[in-house]
């Protein structure tokens, strides 16, 4: 029986020291960063790959393992086929008893209920800024005027690099203005 690890962060930017810490009593450790929603997450897939009957996947928290309920439930099904248990260090889940699996289920789907909330309340909120006229994404660099006299010069055959240099913007920039409206 070995104890194996995993530990995961959202971003680049975060970092793992403080799951790296809960786990250093693992004898085998997969540490990556990618988000949970993502499906390419190539240390889990490896970690899957290694466990073995008998050995208990220990990770800190259940979002570091999945992001969705069914996810879950996929991994927790892959789990019990391998014999593989899951211990869950900061929610105190084990899955080698009937009490940590009902515990285990049960927080699965509150956390997915409350990411499906979140995502309900980020949508309310875009809604009513949209209404108040709040303006999404990056402001426009040039005024429908100058993107007028882009067009003018493109006309009388200044090249994209002048443009690109006069004006300040990426090659796909000025070709984004020379295809749309001034608007």
């Amino acid at each position: 029986m070995a104890l194996v690890g995993y530990a995961r962060v959202s971003s680049i930017g975060q970092s793992l020291d403080v799951q790296l810490d809960k786990l250093a009593h693992c004898e085998k450790l997969f540490q990556e960063k990618h988000s949970g929603a993502s499906d390419a997450r190539p240390r889990l897939k490896a970690c899957l790959e290694y466990v073995r009957e008998g050995d208990v996947l220990v990770v800190t928290r259940l979002d570091r393992l999945a992001r969705s309920t069914f996810h879950l439930c996929q991994i927790a099904q892959s789990l019990k086929h391998k014999q593989v248990d899951l211990q869950v260090l900061d929610q105190r889940i084990n899955t080698g008893d009937a009490t940590g699996r009902l515990l285990f289920n049960m927080l699965g789907a509150i956390g997915q209920f409350e990411t499906e909330i979140r995502a309900e309340r980020q949508m309310d909120g875009i809604h009513k800024a949209k209404e108040r006229g709040v303006a999404f994404g990056r402001r426009k660099k040039l005024t429908p005027q100058q993107v007028t006299q882009l067009r003018e010069k493109r006309n009388s055959g200044a090249l994209i690099k002048d443009l690109m240099r006069e004006y300040d913007l990426s090659k796909a920039t000025v070709y984004r203005y020379l295809e749309t409206d001034p608007a």
